[in-house]
């Protein structure tokens, strides 16, 4: 194995404004140099594109019930 050399905790802002593409590239970039923290970075883009889609879903949701009870037309 490669041994693990301590990257920088900025490196949680690329999945953090990039969601999965940036997990992604985070854990590719880290992989042998600090394989937790790429793995971490992953996770943490994953976690973070479920909850945007959660959050749309929801809102969405609420949407459409104002169109229906208001008539808005969004």
């Amino acid at each position: 194995m490669y041994p693990e050399k301590g990257k920088s905790n900025l490196w949680f802002l690329l999945p953090i404004f990039m969601g999965i593409i940036g997990g992604v590239i985070a854990y590719f970039v880290l992989r042998r140099d600090d394989p937790k923290k790429g793995k971490n970075c992953l996770y943490l883009g994953i976690v973070l594109a479920i909850i945007g889609i959660a959050m749309n879903i929801i809102f969405g949701a609420q949407l459409m019930e104002l169109d229906q009870e208001f008539g808005i037309n969004i």
